[in-house]
């Protein structure tokens, strides 16, 4: 019983230290205008390495469960916040950026990885693959402090919401060969890669309308009592099943969210429940990004960034002003339906933040002992910390240079 109580007394602590430490950051982010996640990676450091309250080992099951649950969560609800209506609209633009983008982006960083931090190509490629993708849970706040035009908007949100799975769909499929569970084939890897892709996105669609059939139907809806726990049983059991039946769990649990989200589309509707669920959910990605970046911020080893410090720098670089520029112009001009102007793909390549899939992404790899992890997570939190202080904290000013501020902007703020 010792040993139980010692267990649970540790995980109770750190639960309180950065719950409420994640309170007092995300005030701090709120007055500063800045997005929370940086606020929570800096507190994470202060309390880490600076002042030793926490020492969570990444390998540990309490930080391994924080990272799946969290990303697990997060993604359902980024689903969940995409309009079927508005993806109708661009969906060219949106699908290019989300499957051939992420590779191309992969591609682009993941040589400028292996020149300049000397490590292997395929390591290159999977450090690339965990930071390829843009972030919701930070887009999506920068976007409430100033107005996009409302299809700009909906196009680089939905982007950053497929991309996350497309980016952990790579990843797996990249670290399957680098760990030899799977033998390179460029053929082999473009099949799994759609297989593992769409395997994800019927198991989502499945139990994602089957979960919003039992909670909202008008005759045999009988758990819409208990519409918030069964979503948040359909965004769990989405991604368990899917990596049970070995397909991506976190497309599952994304597409699983997108049915949700729609669900009157599919006739099945749920306003009276809106209120509460909304409320729930921003409450619970709040608290995993509280959890994921605090966590995140505390292993830093700074010993390791300076070793990679340089190089890192240099990678990041590539990433946000060769690849992300690269990337989108190759996947927005041939939408000419779209009609994008030269001031909306240039915001594109602004708004990239690197956030929370890829931190999640970066612990599983570090928990699982990957050569050249320590790399990986030097690298992964550079990017993390640099896009999100850097782009996320200018992207009004960015949009107001562009003109793509939505012209109507006074008129719609309280």
């Amino acid at each position: 019983m010792g040993d139980i109580t010692i267990a649970i007394h540790h995980v109770l602590y750190l639960l309180i230290v950065i719950f409420a430490g994640g309170m007092i950051a995300g005030k701090v982010a709120s007055k500063l205008k800045i997005p929370d996640v940086a606020v929570f990676l800096l507190l994470g450091i202060g309390i880490g390495p600076g002042l030793h309250l926490i020492s969570e080992e990444s390998r540990s099951f309490i930080n391994q469960f924080i990272l799946i649950l969290g990303a697990t969560l997060i993604l359902f609800d980024g689903g969940r916040n995409i309009r079927l209506q508005s993806l109708k609209k661009v969906w060219p633009t949106i699908s290019l950026l989300s499957v051939p983008g992420v590779i191309i982006t992969a591609l682009v960083t993941g040589y400028g990885a292996h020149v300049f931090l000397h490590i292997p190509l395929l390591y290159g490629f999977l450090l690339a693959s965990i930071i390829a993708s843009t972030d919701p849970a930070t887009l999506i706040p920068v976007f409430k402090q100033v107005k996009i035009r409302p299809i700009l908007r909906e196009t680089v949100e939905s982007e950053s919401a497929f991309n996350d799975a497309t980016g952990s769909i790579l990843t797996f499929s990249v670290l399957a060969v680098v760990m030899g569970t799977s033998d390179f084939s460029i053929g082999a890897s473009t099949l799994d890669f759609f297989k593992v892709a769409l395997g994800g996105m019927f198991i989502g669609a499945l139990i994602g309308f089957v979960g919003a059939y039992l909670v909202s139907h008008v005759v045999f809806g009988f758990l819409r009592d208990y519409t918030v726990i069964g979503m948040l049983v359909v965004a769990l059991f989405s991604y368990l099943l899917g990596d049970l039946l070995h397909v991506s769990g976190f497309m599952a649990t994304f597409v699983a969210g997108i049915i949700w989200g729609n669900s009157s589309c599919f006739r099945l509707h749920m306003e009276a429940k809106q209120r509460e669920i909304h409320h729930f959910s921003e409450n619970m990605t709040v608290i995993m990004r509280m959890l994921i970046f605090i966590l995140l911020g505390s292993q830093v080893n700074f010993s390791t960034i300076m070793k990679h410090l340089w190089g890192g720098l240099l990678v990041v670089f590539v990433l946000m002003f060769v690849a992300r520029p690269l990337t989108v112009f190759a996947c927005t001009l041939p939408d000419r339906k779209a009609k994008w102007t030269w001031g909306e793909m240039l915001f594109m390549c602004w708004t990239r933040e690197t956030g929370v899939i890829p931190a999640a992404l970066s612990g599983i790899i570090v928990g699982m002992g990957v050569q050249y992890a320590d790399a990986i997570a030097a690298v992964t939190f550079l990017a993390i910390l640099i896009t999100i202080l850097l782009q996320a904290s200018v992207t009004p000013y960015v949009a107001r240079k562009l003109g793509v501020e939505e012209l109507r902007q006074k008129q719609g703020t309280t």
